[in-house]
């Protein structure tokens, strides 16, 4: 059976319409809860990796040690060839982890906001799907450079490096198209999370958030199986031609 590790930084974040995508494949998933002292497993037992997003920055080991460790993990995973899909945090990690960059933006940015692919994108096997531009969720205050050898595939108006592919199968993306209704209303007490909608969109952030969040999801789910369909395609991609359990072929 293929084997799917979510690597989690928090319990509300999980991946969310992915999760189901996932089990409805056959593949078994396995969560790391990294940020409650869980322990990453030997990553030539991995398949699948999916990292997910969380309240903290990726240099912030002396907070969360743990950090400097899954950074080692992923380099050392993503370099060999396992398939890896980040979002938000996951993104930044795997950035950093390929020794780009990783930092504060100028503003946090937050809201329902449209993301435009690149020239790259538009013939990228994942990426290809979406086109020229889609709404995605936001909530973000640290942003990452596009790794050396890596494709930059989308971008906002605000922070202009949204997404990129290392490699054949390794993703990040920055903005969440994976949320779902319960996992939204879960954030709202996070503190780093409600002080950042705060800063963005007035005391009233929450509402606007959500209210904006309930007007796209329909077309933020679509993108999301779009995303996440191409994304388990490629990774399923065997060297001699053949498609690995449970993927799309």
């Amino acid at each position: 059976m293929t084997r799917a590790l979510v690597l989690q930084h928090i319990r509300c974040e999980p991946p969310g319409i992915f999760s189901g995508m996932l089990t409805d494949r056959g593949i078994s998933i396995e969560t790391v809860e990294l940020d409650e002292s869980s322990e990453l497993p030997d990553w030539h037992e991995v398949d699948l990796v999916v990292a997910m997003g969380g309240p903290m920055s990726v240099d912030d080991e002396a907070e969360h040690p743990w950090l400097a460790g899954e950074k080692r993990w992923i380099a050392a995973a993503v370099r060999a060839g396992v398939p890896y899909f980040g979002v938000c945090l996951g993104a930044q990690l795997l950035a950093a982890s390929l020794g780009a960059p990783v930092g504060a933006g100028q503003a946090p940015e937050v809201g329902v906001l449209p993301v435009t692919l690149t020239a790259a994108a538009r013939s990228d096997p994942v990426f290809g799907a979406l086109g020229d531009e889609f709404p995605a969720l936001q909530w973000h205050g640290d942003t990452f450079g596009i790794p050396a050898g890596a494709v930059h595939l989308a971008g906002s108006s605000a922070y202009p490096h949204q997404a990129f592919r290392f490699g054949a199968a390794a993703y990040a993306v920055q903005f969440h198209v994976e949320v779902t209704g319960r996992m939204l209303a879960e954030w709202r007490h996070v503190p780093a999370y409600e002080k950042s909608a705060e800063a963005v969109l007035g005391t009233d952030g929450f509402e606007i958030l959500a209210a904006e969040f309930a007007a796209a999801q329909a077309s933020m789910a679509r993108s999301a199986s779009l995303l996440f369909t191409g994304w388990l395609h490629q990774a399923g991609r065997r060297s001699d031609g053949g498609q690995m359990a449970g993927l799309p072929a």
